[in-house]
């Protein structure tokens, strides 16, 4: 992409209007491009079309014309979600044209610096809560990006005296060219979305470009426990500070257990603590992991990251240490919506692969009744059956993968097993999951909404689910 100045009169299509198309849109408009906006909804299923309308840009919906893409087009933005292969940015490929998505222009005219946070899982989390450690430090963070408010739109009234904290999905990565944040942190790369990347590598690829621009002054934070980013580390150009659950680092974020007296407590028994080491060796205890506002192994871990993030921009450590204490998670991600009779249940909507909902039955020690399933993407689940067996005492599958997890909870020995037909309406299944899962359950035990999949093949989203959820287990 050029400087935004060089689009004026020029022919830019954004494809796909929700959120972050109409904000690229408007900015393309304001600095004088010739823009039109395409989306292959219906135009009534487009409630932002008559605003654009309204400004003079042009507003195609309900299909994806021929004609759209021509030689004259100088630049198509596309929703992260629309797939390369789709005919509009097929045929832009074959052309030559440029094809980006928002992430790309929000840096080029974002004047705040930018934290770019990446990973199969984890990332939502870790954005809010670095949000939240720099604004706990008095510092003044905008947290943006595919966590909800559209980047471009932040990054209008960006200043240099803020940190733009996004999150970053492979969609959108893939569609950058120069985007360079000064601080870079990838958390882990497990296997999803290949229905979307068509390979692994693509997949990985599209979350390591993170670190593309980055250059010997920026920071790139990685994950030492995740086999592909520690593969990756001889190639950062950034100063690499990784972070690390299992092992003592000569340098970056980990967790240790303290002799007595070496946080200045006089415990009679050490305690395990989330540490800095500085490239000097010089030691820094931030807090015991036990003072975490947010329950799991996988959310210390997410911990770790946020702070490594948050050190790299500047923020004091008695910010930091706030705000791991009174961080009380982000909604939909291990959220807790109710204790009834001694039974716990959590929404876990935002669990979208295997990968997730491991790290969520880890979070709990007593008995699971679990509620999983969702779009098909090939896969069989069999890779949960130990987890199963250690953690899960009864199964309610839903969606079109229902009997793949059906399947691999029989093979974990598990006998209280219900199929949810998915016949009935969202909301309609969600209660007969739940009133399952009820009768499965007793006093002391959690149940767990913690799907393994997708969410589209019955609901407009997660959220949606994980709300509808919510909703079933407050009207039992």
């Amino acid at each position: 992409m050029r400087e935004p100045s060089w689009y004026k009169n020029k022919q830019v299509i954004v494809l796909g209007l929700a959120r972050s198309g109409v904000a690229v849109a408007k900015l393309f408009w304001q600095w004088g491009a010739d823009v039109t906006v395409n989306d292959k909804k219906m135009r009534e299923e487009c409630p932002e079309a008559d605003e654009l309308a309204a400004l003079g840009i042009s507003v195609i919906c309900g299909g994806h014309p021929p004609e759209l893409i021509s030689p004259d087009v100088a630049l198509v933005v596309k929703n992260p979600g629309i797939p390369y292969k789709a005919a509009p940015v097929a045929r832009a490929a074959e052309l030559g044209i440029d094809i980006v998505t928002e992430v790309e222009v929000a840096y080029h005219i974002c004047r705040a610096p930018m934290i770019g946070i990446t990973g199969s899982n984890g990332k939502t989390t870790t954005t809010t809560w670095v949000g939240k450690m720099l604004a706990a430090a008095g510092m003044s963070p905008i947290v943006a990006g595919n966590i909800g408010r559209a980047l471009c739109d932040a990054a209008v009234g960006a200043t240099e005296q803020d940190w733009m904290v996004v999150e970053l999905s492979s969609f959108q990565l893939k569609g950058t060219r120069e985007f360079r944040p000064r601080i870079a942190c990838l958390l882990n790369v497990y296997e999803t979305h290949l229905d979307y990347h068509g390979t692994m590598e693509d997949y990985a690829g599209s979350k390591q470009k993170l670190f593309a621009n980055q250059q010997e002054s920026d920071v790139a934070v990685v994950n030492w426990d995740d086999p592909f980013c520690r593969s990756i580390i001889p190639q950062l150009a950034g100063q690499v500070l990784p972070f690390s659950m299992q092992e003592e680092l000569q340098k970056g974020v980990y967790t240790a257990w303290l002799p007595v007296g070496a946080a200045g407590e006089e415990e009679a028994e050490g305690k395990r603590y989330i540490v800095y080491k500085s490239p000097e060796g010089q030691l820094t205890p931030v807090l015991p992991t036990e003072e975490i506002g947010i329950p799991g192994e996988f959310n210390v871990e997410n911990a770790l990251a946020a702070v490594a993030c948050a050190l790299s921009a500047g923020a004091s450590v008695e910010g930091i240490a706030r705000s791991l204490r009174e961080f009380r998670g982000v909604e939909h991600r291990l959220e807790f919506v109710r204790d009834i009779n001694g039974i716990v249940y959590y929404n876990n909507s935002k669990a979208t692969n295997p990968a997730a909902t491991v790290k969520a039955m880890e979070a709990f020690t007593k008995p699971i009744v679990l509620i999983a399933g969702g779009l098909e993407r090939g896969m069989d689940y069999l890779d949960l059956v130990p987890h199963f067996r250690e953690r899960v005492k009864a199964v309610v599958a839903l969606g079109e993968t229902r009997e793949k997890i059906a399947a691999a909870a029989a093979a974990a020995g598990i006998n209280l097993i219900k199929t949810v037909d998915t016949a009935n309406s969202p909301a309609e299944a969600l209660d007969a999951c739940v009133a399952a899962a009820a009768a499965f359950a007793n006093e002391g035990d959690v149940v767990l909404l913690s799907p393994a999949c997708a969410s589209w093949d019955m609901f407009a989203s997660y959220e949606e689910r994980g709300s509808i959820f919510k909703q079933s287990v407050h009207n039992l």
